[in-house]
Order: C-alpha cells, then structure tokens, then sequence
C-alpha cells in the first residue's frame, strides 16, 4: 500500500510538470494570404467621339502584363523591338525570337494619350503559323 501511494504522489507530482498544450486556431480560422497578385481589371478604351475613334482593346488570359503597356513599358519586358512602324498616332512593334515572332500593335485609348498596346499577333518565325500569343510572350520576356 506503502508503494501505491508513493506512486501516486510521484505521478502527480510529475504531471505538474508537464506543460500545457498550445492553443490550436483551425484552419478556417486563420487569416488567408494569397501570394498570387489581385485580379487586374481589363484596360478600356475611352468612348468614340468625332475627332477620337477608340480602338478595340484585346483582354486575353496571358496578356494581363502587356494590354495597355506604352512602347517604353514593352522594351522593357522584350529589350529593343526588332521593327517599329508608326502610322499616325498608331504604332507596330515588332519582337522576335528563336520560338516567336510578336507584334503589338499600340493606338490611343483616350483622345492625346500616346498609344498602348490593344492587340497581340503571334507567329512562328520558321513558316509564319500562327502561334499562342500568351506563350510567345512567355518565351519572349527577358
């Protein structure tokens, strides 16, 4: 009996050291980080008047960092282009790779604003196919 009761007060004695649980936050609790970039609204064009015709502006998954971007903006993502051609307030610029070539194609999208990329076209360079835009500016980007 000696025994037993001498266990007990060491047991007990031990749990008093012991420490106590962390507190446990589920997982629909916890604050939710996104390392992903909020959604960017597509770029508009300001409504045609009779002196401004607004150009149609191209919004496709994978031209999100390109669309709306001005000739300076896009040297820096694709270095010099390889072929500019202005025409008015228009403008062409063309870049090119072993996989790709690329043109974008930049107007106004309000009245006296310098022109913006509206529209992408994408071909192979071997036999001018046509290739996916948003793949070609992936294998074009420096």
């Amino acid at each position: 009996m000696r025994k037993i009761a001498t266990l007990l007060m060491l047991a007990g004695s031990l749990s008093a050291c012991m420490s106590t649980p962390k507190s446990y936050t589920p997982a629909e609790q916890r604050p939710v980080t996104s390392t992903r970039p909020p959604p960017q609204r597509p770029v508009q064009a300001a409504p045609s008047t009779a002196t401004f015709i607004a150009p149609k502006v191209m919004n496709l998954p994978g031209l999100e960092g390109i669309i709306g971007r001005d000739a300076t903006a896009l040297a820096n993502i694709f270095g010099a282009p390889r072929l500019e051609v202005k025409e008015g307030d228009a403008m062409k610029l063309q870049f090119s790779g072993s996989p790709c070539v690329l043109d974008i194609y930049l107007y106004p999208l309000q009245p006296g604003a310098r022109p913006s990329a509206t529209h992408v076209e994408a071909r192979r360079a071997s036999d001018g196919e046509d290739v996916d835009r948003a793949a070609c500016v992936r294998a074009l980007r420096r």
